[in-house]
């Protein structure tokens, strides 16, 4: 039979044990309370503003003239005269005498040509007299009611031919040695600067043997190549459009305008580009010349856009751009995309002004998603919005 103490024991552990367990649960914190986390992804936007854009086509090109001259030697004969300024770089007005060859020999022929038609001349005219005498007398002493024909030779008509082509020669021989007399003269044909000068003074040179090279001044043409698909951006395919040329002058960025004249109408087989020819009047007459030789790049006017944005490629998957609706959801919306280039696109329609522009990549996008936005995104234009992308 159990004791006293031996029930009320395990009674007492019991009852410990229980004001023990309820002492450690009253000294335990309560777990606090976590905020809500907001799990929207953040993202940047821009305002859009449709602005004018021009669709220019970019080139580049070589400078040169549009006359390119050799000067040869048309007689024969020694140098006794070149001009000072007849050397590689000068410049030369029309007309001004580069060198001059030997015209004694020349000069003497041409005298001899004046002496033969000279008499030419006299022997010419004694035969007309002669024939005028012969016609006189015959009409003197044929007879009215007479049938009888004069000779040809009689009326000295032969004679008079022969005198005649004489003459003729004789006006030929003088006009040749005329011209052979001028043609001691090398003139510069046009205003130019020279290119190259192949004689000295006392060279001994015969028909053919090469002078000199000359390039007019007048005018300077640059061919530029065109993709084929650029050509759908330009007025009238590009013929009349105004083009801005650059390249260095003295170690300074310099523009020139030109203009495009004419289009060569080919491919080239190994390029396989269009070749449109851009022409500047008067390249070396301003303070900042356009030298014949020069490398520039070049912009030709193209089409104009009257509402378009720049946007950067990567925001464009198939022909569709994501926008930030009022209620901060994005949607897709779908742009005419009008021209590709330098990792830029240019749309004109699909966007209206004002509307709030994603430029954040996001991962998995989808219509209707819930999105937060970065209050330090200012509106941009589509010229500075393609500024800040790149």
């Amino acid at each position: 039979m159990a004791t006293k103490k031996q029930i009320i024991l395990p009674i007492a552990v019991l009852v410990g044990g229980i004001a023990l367990a309820a002492g450690f649960s009253s000294m335990k914190k309560p777990p606090e309370e976590k905020p809500a986390v907001d799990t929207r992804p953040l993202v940047s936007t821009t305002a859009v503003h449709l602005d004018p854009i021009n669709l220019d086509v970019k080139s580049y090109g070589v400078v040169k003239a549009k006359d390119h001259t050799m000067l040869v030697a048309q007689v024969s004969g020694q140098v006794v005269f070149v001009s000072e300024q007849f050397v590689q770089g000068g410049f030369v007005k029309q007309g001004d005498i580069l060198a001059r060859i030997d015209p004694n020999d020349y000069e003497a022929a041409l005298i001899e040509a004046q002496a033969g038609m000279a008499q030419a001349s006299a022997d010419l005219e004694i035969e007309r007299a002669q024939a005028h005498v012969a016609q006189a007398e015959w009409d003197r002493i044929k007879d009215n009611s007479s049938q009888v024909i004069p000779s040809q030779l009689y009326l000295r008509k032969p004679q008079l031919a022969e005198k005649l082509a004489r003459y003729r020669a004789a006006q030929a021989s003088e006009k040749r040695a005329k011209r052979n007399l001028e043609r001691t003269y090398i003139k510069a044909p046009y205003d130019a600067i020279i290119a190259a000068r192949d004689i000295s003074l006392g060279s001994v040179v015969n028909p053919g043997n090469k002078f000199g090279e000359l390039s007019s001044t007048s005018i300077a043409e640059i061919r530029l190549p065109v993709a084929d698909k650029e050509l759908q951006y330009l007025i009238n395919g590009g013929i009349g459009a105004t083009v801005t040329l650059s390249a260095d002058f003295a170690g300074k960025p310099t523009q020139w305008q030109a203009k495009v004249v004419r289009s060569e109408g080919v491919i080239d087989q190994k390029s396989r580009m269009s070749y449109l020819v851009a022409q500047i009047a008067t390249p070396y007459a301003s303070e900042q010349p356009l030298r014949f030789g020069s490398y520039i790049n070049a912009t030709i006017s193209g089409r104009e856009l009257n509402n378009a944005i720049v946007v950067p490629h990567h925001l464009v998957k198939d022909g569709k751009i994501v926008v930030l609706n009022d209620d901060l959801t994005l949607s897709f919306k779908t742009i005419d995309i009008v021209r590709e280039y330098n990792g830029m696109v240019i749309a004109s329609q699909g966007l209206t002004e004002g509307q709030q522009l994603i430029t954040s990549a996001l991962e998995y996008p989808s219509e209707g998603m819930l999105v937060k936005i970065n209050d330090a995104d200012k509106p941009l234009g589509a010229t500075q919005l393609a500024l800040k992308e790149e």
